[in-house]
């Protein structure tokens, strides 16, 4: 069983989100903010984390940016969620290292689709 560490303060798309993972036979592990996320993303050493852009304590760019640095945690697959459809915003991310980008709100098949992709490529 796969594990997704899910890093999002708004409740509401945390636990819709959560949801829609488990059904699909994920283990999700939850952070409230991007300080959080790091302290569980080393921890857990999750398989793919899925992570606001806009939180309080650390956004998702610096959260990128610390997952990144550390040795154990520089390459798990990570995946921006944001409200922002900025075309700006999806190319600073990727260019960063992200290995896709989500709009809010999102299809459920738009979010399997894109986990797929990470860890198909990630077996490459």
């Amino acid at each position: 069983m796969k594990t997704i560490l899910l890093i999002e303060d708004n409740n509401d798309i945390r636990e819709n989100t959560c949801e829609l993972l488990e059904l699909e036979g994920y283990k999700v592990i939850l952070a409230l903010n991007g300080k959080s996320g790091l302290a569980l993303a080393r921890e857990y050493l999750p398989d793919l984390v899925l992570c606001d852009i806009m939180m309080p304590e650390a956004n998702g760019y610096e959260v990128l940016n610390e997952l990144q640095a550390n040795v154990s945690t520089r390459f798990i697959p990570f995946i921006f969620l944001t409200a922002s459809a900025e075309k700006k915003e999806v190319n600073v991310g990727l260019e960063m290292g992200a290995s896709g980008y989500i709009r809010k709100p999102f299809d459920p098949k738009e979010l399997f689709d894109a986990i797929t992709k990470c860890f198909n490529d990630a077996t490459l």
